[in-house]
């Protein structure tokens, strides 16, 4: 079995969307501290953490998005949801701002010989990591899907796809429809993911991607794996 690691650090000052706090992570005790238990001297370290539920690779939970009373917050949602099959599509070549039409999709899905089944997780290489990563322009100059494109693979029957990028698609007025779309079509999406490269091509894989159990949790951070058996 192979797993490959979808997941992106999280570090102090992790990249975030620019509407959400930035990690921050401290040094709460440390080895320099010595504490005594009768005859016994020892030690230990631990680190304080403050993020968003947003931060790092992370998936939306419907109420994000879903303004409605019984929309689910991220504890609430099936654990299955979130092991599934997956494949991803590469269009790494997609001009930076550019809101990927249906069209291109289609032909990025048939590229790969796949077929989209029900419940899939369909993976989005768009090559934000390797263009963005670590400037400033990461929060802001991503590619993303046109909301034709979140419809047709809402129509697919997918359970949830996933992007490099803090947005699903690109920034301004596209970001919020698409939120909106994943609402309407009862779907939901991951983001920062990373090292999607490495299964770009390869056909058909487990994923895994689970969240936290966070009560009334918006989102959560995950560690995305693909599962090659």
């Amino acid at each position: 079995m192979e797993i490959v690691d979808l997941s992106r650090e999280l570090f102090h000052r992790t990249a975030t969307h620019p509407a959400h706090p930035p990690v921050i992570m401290t040094v709460w005790n440390d080895h320099s501290e010595k504490k005594v238990a009768g005859d016994t001297v020892f030690s230990s370290k631990a680190m304080s953490i403050a993020f968003s539920d947003h931060a790092g690779t992370h998936v939306d939970a419907p109420i994000h998005f879903d303004p409605r009373p019984d929309a689910l917050t991220i504890d609430q949602v099936p654990l299955e949801n979130f092991i599934t099959e997956a494949f991803c599509v590469d269009l790494r070549d997609t001009p930076l701002g550019h809101a990927v039409t249906v069209e291109e999709l289609k032909a990025a899905v048939e590229a790969t010989g796949e077929t989209i089944k029900p419940r899939d997780t369909v993976l989005i290489l768009l090559g934000t990591n390797e263009k963005l990563l670590g400037k400033p322009a990461y929060q802001h100059d991503f590619a993303g899907l046109s909301i034709e494109a979140i419809h047709w693979l809402a129509d697919q029957g997918i359970g949830m796809f996933g992007v490099e990028a803090v947005s699903p698609s690109p920034e301004g007025e596209l970001n919020f429809k698409a939120h909106m779309a994943c609402a309407e079509r009862g779907i939901t999406h991951m983001e920062c993911l990373a090292n999607l490269e490495a299964v770009a091509g390869r056909g058909r894989f487990r994923f895994i991607g689970l969240p936290l159990k966070l009560r009334g949790g918006t989102a959560s951070p995950i560690r995305a794996v693909a599962l090659f058996e």
